[in-house]
């Protein structure tokens, strides 16, 4: 059985939608257009936590009756929130800094529905190898990875980047945790799988 309520995916990334894909559920992705800006003194996992929440209550503010999946990724190194670098230059730099480094990712997730909300963060540890100059320009021209947290796609050739990897999920790297996921939809009334 499958709750009536349309089921709503609040991200215009196409990773996010191909992990949701895995689930065999239909629904539909609508970007939710808010601000990412940090507020001054807010935390890493108090930004993550907001973002994924806004983002899914703004969609279903906008189409009532629906299940709505809010998610949010955040990178840090130190005290250092790494956002998406946005082009090959800022990429190179970001992947110098992480060379040889722990980079942790937070990915904020959120449900909300007519029955109420559930927001959580899923970490991941990833340790990254001693990365040489080449390397780095090699992988950043072969994987592109402009628009993702940190400046790497661990789906793809970013895996070879890293010398270790710590999480509960295998997902919450790519930036929604089907684990965590999979677990509400069921409580409220989805068959998985």
């Amino acid at each position: 059985m499958q709750p009536d309520c349309p089921l709503i995916l609040a991200s215009g990334s196409r990773y996010r939608a191909e992990l949701l894909e895995r689930f065999g559920l239909p629904f539909r992705a609508v970007a939710s257009d808010i601000d990412e800006t940090p507020r001054p003194g807010e935390s890493p996992e108090e930004l993550v936590r907001r973002l994924a929440q806004q983002k899914a209550e703004h969609v279903a503010d906008c189409h009532p009756g629906s299940v709505v999946i809010g998610a949010d990724q955040v990178a840090v190194l130190g005290d250092e929130v790494l956002g998406k670098p946005g082009d090959r230059a800022h990429a190179i730099a970001r992947l110098r800094a992480m060379s040889g480094r722990g980079v942790d990712f937070l990915s904020g997730i959120a449900l909300v529905h007519a029955g109420g909300r559930q927001v959580d963060i899923v970490p991941t540890r990833a340790t990254f190898r001693e990365l040489g100059d080449t390397e780095i320009e090699r992988y950043v021209d072969r994987d592109r990875p402009f628009d993702c947290a940190g400046g790497m796609r661990s789906e793809s050739l970013g895996i070879a980047l890293l010398e270790s990897l710590v999480s509960n999920d295998p997902t919450a790297l790519i930036g929604l945790p089907l684990i965590r996921i999979g677990q509400w939809l069921r409580h409220i009334g989805y068959d998985i799988p």
